[in-house]
């Protein structure tokens, strides 16, 4: 509606829910007296900062599409999910993890982030982070609860950095990203939990036997690229990982 001006919004306090997409706010000052306020939405607007007051109810916030640059102001105790798509975040700056201590979905997709640093808030499950510009894997370690992990779309070119400590994780998605060796597929031995691995676009699919190789080093694996593992398959996966052992 091209609104500029929300401080009408103050009196209502006790309004829950609240979306203000697609408009041309800049400031969201206004907001800091609602004190029952469970969800907000305020996508497509000209908002630079997340910052608000700590509202203690909060759960829900998805600030998509503005020109966000940091995480700071983003203290709401109960907060569960965010949502910071396509703005302009290229640090992890101003995350309060002692504060989002209930944050489990981390939506960061269409940024400019080139590491994964400082992003292992302790109970999150679902970080989205594909389109951006990841080059390093740093601090997953932390990520000791995450169960999906999106990083289709960035500039991975090793698998370095993923730890054992990440007992959780299901689902990894690393299409369209620089994967050239089954040597780097091999790192993700360390995940001992891992369903559902997504390598397409990447290089490493054009070698021969492609699905074979990776299954004979990820045997746990239930789908590879989206499609299931057949019985068949995971017979001759295992036949190629005891002559490579042989060879060895």
């Amino acid at each position: 509606r091209g609104l500029t001006d929300i401080s009408l919004l103050e009196r209502f306090i006790h309004l829950r829910y609240v979306d203000l997409s697609k408009n041309k706010l800049k400031d969201l000052a206004p907001l800091n007296s609602l004190t029952q306020l469970l969800w907000l939405k305020v996508d497509g607007n000209l908002l630079t900062s997340a910052s608000m007051q700590e509202l203690p109810y909060l759960q829900v916030i998805s600030f998509d599409r503005n020109h966000i640059m940091d995480f700071e102001g983003i203290t709401h105790p109960l907060l569960a999910n965010l949502s910071l798509k396509e703005n302009k975040i290229q640090k992890v700056l101003g995350l309060s993890h002692d504060q989002l201590f209930s944050l489990q979905v981390l939506e960061l997709r269409g940024n400019k982030l080139e590491t994964t640093a400082g992003l292992g808030v302790s109970k999150l499950k679902k970080l989205y982070l594909a389109k951006n510009t990841i080059c390093s894997l740093e601090g997953l370690e932390e990520f000791k609860q995450l169960e999906t992990l999106h990083l289709r779309d960035n500039k991975l070119e090793a698998l370095d950095g993923f730890s054992d400590s990440m007992k959780c994780l299901q689902y990894l998605n690393l299409r369209s990203n620089g994967i050239k060796s089954f040597q780097e597929v091999e790192k993700l031995q360390v995940l001992p939990m891992l369903q559902a691995l997504v390598l397409m676009d990447n290089p490493c699919t054009e070698e021969p036997n492609y699905r074979l190789e990776v299954l004979s080093r990820l045997p746990q694996l239930q789908r590879l690229d989206k499609e299931s593992v057949e019985e068949e398959e995971r017979e001759e996966a295992e036949k190629i990982c005891q002559t490579r052992k042989q060879t060895e």
